[in-house]
C-alpha cells in the first residue's frame, strides 16, 4: 500500500462538516489526557492492536494528536497524527454502526487542519488502501516507490 502526500494549504473547509455533524449529535474533538486507556482499549477492540499502539503514542505527544468523534457520550471514530513517524496522518477508524456519515472525512479534515496549524506545509498519509478517498477528499497523490515504505520490516501478528 502506497503513502501518499497532501498540500496542507489548500485544505477544504471542515467548519461546515463540523457543524452539520453536530446538528446530529456528533462531536469531533481533541481527546483528553484522562481518556487515554478509554481511547487506547477501544480502539484496540475495534481496529487491534497496532492501531491502539499508534493511538497510545498520540497521548504521548504534547498537545495530544488524537481527535475522536463521540455520539451520546460514547465513542463513534478516531484519528491520529505524527505517530508513526513525524508529519505523518494516521491512522482513522470508525465505528461500523456510525459509518456513511462522513465522520472519517471529518475526523481527518480536523487533524490536517491542526497540522497545517502546528507550520506542517505538508502531510504524508502512510499506507493507503483507499487511495482514491484520500485523492476525492484532500486532492492527496501518490508518492512514487512509497511502498512499503517505512512500514517495510512489520512484527507478525
Amino acid at each position: 500500500m502506497p503513502d501518499l502526500i497532501v498540500k496542507l494549504y489548500e485544505l477544504p473547509d471542515d467548519r461546515p462538516l463540523l457543524a452539520g455533524l453536530a446538528d446530529g449529535g456528533i462531536t469531533i474533538r481533541k481527546a483528553m489526557a484522562y481518556e487515554k486507556f478509554q481511547v487506547v482499549d477501544w480502539v484496540w477492540t475495534h481496529f487491534g492492536k497496532g492501531w491502539a499502539g499508534e493511538c497510545d503514542v498520540a497521548f504521548a505527544n504534547n498537545p495530544i494528536s488524537c481527535f475522536i468523534a463521540t455520539a451520546d457520550g460514547s465513542l463513534a471514530g478516531f484519528a491520529c497524527y505524527d505517530t508513526t513517524m513525524k508529519n505523518f496522518f494516521g491512522p482513522v477508524g470508525v465505528e461500523e454502526n456510525f459509518r456513511d456519515k462522513d465522520i472519517g472525512t471529518a475526523l481527518l479534515l480536523r487533524c490536517l487542519h491542526t497540522m497545517a496549524a502546528d507550520g506542517y506545509a505538508y502531510a504524508v498519509i502512510g499506507g493507503v488502501g483507499n487511495v482514491d478517498f484520500y485523492a476525492r477528499t484532500v486532492n492527496a497523490v501518490e508518492i512514487p516507490g512509497s511502498s512499503p515504505g517505512v512500514y517495510w520490516d512489520k512484527l507478525k501478528s
